[in-house]
């Protein structure tokens, strides 16, 4: 039986990989780094942004701009008011609350980020107290560390964790730390998901995915 359910937060929860990745390959152009939306997607997509600056810095082969990240985030809390809640995401939750199952969100995000894009789609309340960042641990995804952190501070056994993820570095992560992982190829290549237990397209899919862990 599911213990917990451990969520990711951008692409999963929030609709935000989409205008993050743009942001960020706009940026990473301007410092002399050319980068396309799909290439932000595959290098980036679901790391930290200290994971982002060693890989980008790497290949330009120099420092990025010192104020990127806060430039990042600006741009991106001002487009946060037009985000949504990943479609169905929110019949899953009330799902896991009617079966009494308990879950949590565990996120490469800041907690400013996460915060700010759960306020944006009507989540916060939801989340408020089981929310934990790679702000939290010493290595992001796909080092296991943040979902150990979450699974410990939830008091659940790593084996009875459930992760809920869109990115090959947060499936990764969670076979690492030893969970069940399920992928959403909501955007990411189906293939690149592969490691998953279990890969689905649409959230009305994952109710039963969790029922059936």
């Amino acid at each position: 039986m599911t213990g917990l359910v451990i969520f990711d937060n951008d692409g999963v929860l929030v609709d935000s990989e989409r205008l993050a990745n743009t942001i960020l390959a706009e940026l990473l152009t301007d410092a002399g780094l050319p980068y396309t939306f799909d290439e932000a997607v595959s290098d980036f997509m679901g790391g930290s942004m200290a994971s982002m600056r060693q890989k980008a810095e790497a290949r330009l082969g120099g420092p990025l701009p010192a104020d990127l990240e806060d430039r990042y985030h600006q741009r991106l809390f001002d487009g946060f008011a037009q985000l949504r809640a990943v479609a169905g995401v929110d019949a899953v939750l009330d799902h896991l609350d009617a079966q009494g199952v308990t879950y949590c969100l565990a996120s490469s995000g800041t907690h400013r980020r996460i915060r700010t894009a759960l306020t944006a789609v009507g989540f916060r309340e939801r989340f408020e107290g089981r929310i934990f960042s790679a702000e939290d641990v010493a290595h992001g995804k796909p080092a296991p560390d943040l979902f150990l952190h979450a699974a410990s501070s939830m008091g659940v056994k790593p084996v009875d964790c459930v992760v809920v993820e869109d990115s090959p570095l947060g499936v990764a992560a969670a076979n690492a730390a030893g969970m069940k992982v399920f992928g959403y190829a909501g955007m990411t290549d189906p293939a690149k998901l592969s490691s998953a237990d279990a890969v689905f397209h649409n959230m009305a899919a994952l109710t039963d995915l969790i029922d059936g862990a």
